[in-house]
């Protein structure tokens, strides 16, 4: 039999960050991932959409430049998803406290 206390006890943590700071600086650098990655998305999508215009291939074909643009704009929906989440966790845990 296979004991996996070590991992049982590390989820049992009442709250789910160590401090208010705590959270404040992962809402920042996930919404400074978040909007980076939005905007990158907008600037891949914006090469597909210009290559495609103009017939000409710029450095990828306009198909992989939507891709490239798909992948980019999950990446920020993932970001943006961390900040909600924690901004939810911080409500949470300041209704407890009051």
């Amino acid at each position: 039999m296979v004991k996996m206390s070590v991992i049982k006890e590390e989820f049992k943590v009442e709250t789910p960050f160590k401090n208010r700071e705590e959270v404040t600086v992962e809402i920042r650098a996930c919404d400074l991932f978040g909007g980076i990655s939005q905007f990158v998305c907008f600037g891949f999508a914006a090469l597909g959409v210009i290559g495609d215009a103009l017939k000409i291939t710029l450095g990828l074909e306009s198909m992989s430049w939507f891709l490239l643009a798909i992948v980019a704009g999950l990446n920020a929906i993932i970001g943006h998803m961390h900040v909600v989440v924690a901004k939810h966790l911080l409500g949470i845990e300041s209704e407890k406290k009051e």
